[in-house]
């Protein structure tokens, strides 16, 4: 009888207990996931945004030369906050830090499209920079530190769709918004869903911790008072370099070496620091050291599959973005499988990374050898194969060198790493624009002066010679064609160069799957 009376009781609680299980098991995910979409937001909202300046200058009455800083002022925003980002994330708590930057970067979205002076556009792209640069660390830091080992390799995976999945879906992107609904203002106000999305999914999912005040104290704010001016200056120099023809510029000559000479005083002051922001003696391990020179020259090798066919298609066949978007779907769509195919190759034993990256980009070269025999009639079909090359070969090499980078570190020093990862990804695509745009130039200038010469020795010998417009605006296509394909070549020789610095990583074996995690907070 008192055992009848006893079971409703604790039915009840039971059913409780397994209510409260099952929360404290889907929160953590929750909050993951809305991590992850958070830094493809902060991905679509920078690519996008450069994409359809065209279309936002057009609307403001912006001139090309002064638009061209709206990108560079979000470029230097990003770049500044990525080495910092994740020990405010430790000090602030990652809930507290992610609201803050999803709100900023949603509540400015909303303002952008109607403001009209330049100069205030230019920074509140700025400071959209700072926040978009602050969420993308947070992913990495996460996925180090909390996820256990039979799943990290998936948040590496998740991940490395910053770099590969976002940048190529920002194509379509910008065509639905400035051909599509043909309204200018989205390419702004698309990142609010998702900053919804994001925020909830943060707010619900992960832990209200205290922000740990001590840690304020012990920080190198000398070096980052110097590290915020060099990763500044170092960002307008490449972003403007091309443009403003480099040392011909006294901008960019002082911008440049301004900008380097306060990075290497920066970078001194980290290494002595007790409490650095960036813990540079990790680097000394050789597959972080050989790995983030491999991570800068793959993210100059991936600019193959997105910036080049894109300015090819835009400017020999006036494609617009909404025309240009099926090679970006290529590379993209299967993005969304391939990265944890990936991953659950590397988690079989007999699998070595080392070969998965090889092979990753011995695919990029063979998308790189076919672009490079382009000619001024291809249009986007013509491209299919090199982007299915692309998009095969792109996450196999970017999971891969990931797992093999950060295999070498301890969870403890996720937020080390993921600041120095980071700041060179942001750097690298810098860099990679800079130097494939000025590659074009040099080269296209070289074939426009031959095909000049050429034009001049066998122009009489023709019964009808071109009137010269005609002649410079042939001459002018042929040679960015020939100058495209030259930029195909090289970066498919530089991604068969780094086939031997892949192999001297040392190898890590499969993780083992049984192994614990922390607890996400």
């Amino acid at each position: 009888m008192s055992s009848a009376v006893a079971r409703p009781k604790h039915v009840p609680v039971a059913v409780a207990q397994n209510v409260a299980q099952n929360q404290a098991a889907t929160r953590p995910k929750a909050g993951l996931l809305g991590i992850f979409l958070a830094a493809m937001m902060a991905g679509l909202n920078n690519r996008v945004g450069a994409l359809a300046l065209a279309d936002v200058r057009g609307a403001l009455g912006f001139g090309l030369d002064d638009a061209s800083w709206l990108s560079t002022a979000y470029a230097a925003g990003e770049l500044i906050a990525m080495p910092f980002a994740a020990w405010f994330a430790i000090t602030l708590s990652v809930r507290r830090l992610h609201l803050w930057m999803v709100g900023t970067c949603a509540v400015l979205a909303l303002l952008l499209p109607f403001v009209q002076d330049l100069h205030l556009l230019a920074g509140l792209r700025f400071l959209q920079g700072v926040g978009s640069g602050s969420l993308i660390p947070i992913l990495m830091m996460a996925a180090l530190k909390f996820l256990p080992p039979h799943l990290r390799l998936h948040g590496l995976a998740l991940y490395a769709m910053t770099a590969t999945f976002a940048p190529n879906l920002a194509i379509w992107l910008a065509g639905q918004w400035t051909d599509g609904i043909s309204d200018w203002r989205w390419v702004y106000w698309q990142i609010v869903p998702l900053a919804v999305i994001a925020g909830l999914l943060v707010g619900w999912g992960l832990p209200h911790d205290a922000i740990a005040i001590g840690r304020f104290r012990q920080a190198n704010w000398v070096g980052m008072a110097i590290g915020v001016p060099a990763l500044g200056l170092i960002a307008i120099a490449l972003d403007q370099g091309t443009r403003l023809d480099w040392f011909h510029s006294p901008l960019i000559a002082v911008a440049l070496l301004a900008g380097l000479a306060l990075l290497f005083v920066y970078l001194i002051t980290e290494w002595y620091h007790p409490s650095p922001f960036l813990r540079l003696q990790i680097l000394g391990r050789r597959n972080l050291a050989l790995g983030c020179t491999l991570f800068v020259l793959l993210l100059m090798v991936l600019l193959s599959g997105s910036l080049l066919p894109a300015g090819y298609l835009g400017q020999i066949q006036d494609y617009r973005a909404m025309q240009t978007a099926p090679i970006g779907l290529i590379v993209a769509l299967p993005q969304l499988v391939l990265g944890s195919m990936v991953a659950l190759l590397l988690y079989r034993k007999w699998v070595d990374a080392r070969f998965v990256f090889a092979s990753g980009l011995a695919l990029i070269a063979l998308a790189c050898l076919s672009g490079s025999q382009l000619t001024a009639d291809w249009n986007w079909k013509q491209f299919a194969l090199a982007q299915t090359l692309q998009a095969f070969g792109q996450p196999m090499a970017v999971v891969s060198m990931l797992f093999l980078m950060t295999s070498v570190v301890q969870p403890a020093e996720g937020p080390f790493i993921s600041g120095t990862i980071n700041a060179l990804r942001a750097f690298g695509s810098l860099l990679g624009t800079a130097v494939v745009g000025q590659l074009m130039t040099v080269r296209a200038r070289f074939h426009g002066e031959m095909l000049l010469d050429h034009a001049g020795l066998v122009g009489n010998s023709l019964p009808a010679s071109p009137e010269a417009p005609d002649l410079m605006a042939m001459i002018g296509q042929q040679s960015l064609v020939l100058s495209t394909a030259d930029a195909y070549r090289v970066l498919g020789v530089l991604a068969l160069l780094m086939i031997p610095l892949v192999l001297r990583l040392a190898y890590i074996p499969a993780p083992d799957t049984c192994a614990p995690s922390s607890s996400l907070g």
